[in-house]
């Protein structure tokens, strides 16, 4: 049981610098191309990525797009 807690922690705090590492990235690349599609790095993107993953972030940037329209 123990073993199985710390492993979603785990799971969690990796998924949560891989999400925010790649929302930083992409935020990058689109200040770059002149997009104004931006997530901003903050608690909420943290619990999403953390949560979610990589779809999580996916979802994120799809708010922000439908936001730009």
């Amino acid at each position: 049981m123990k073993n199985k807690i710390i492993d979603i922690i785990i799971n969690f705090i990796v998924r949560s610098i891989l999400g925010l590492g790649l929302i930083f990235f992409i935020n990058e690349f689109l200040t770059t191309r002149g997009y104004d599609v931006l997530v901003g790095l903050n608690f909420v993107s943290l619990l999403t990525s953390g949560i979610l993953g990589i779809p999580g972030v996916c979802m994120l940037y799809g708010i922000a797009a439908f936001h730009f329209l």
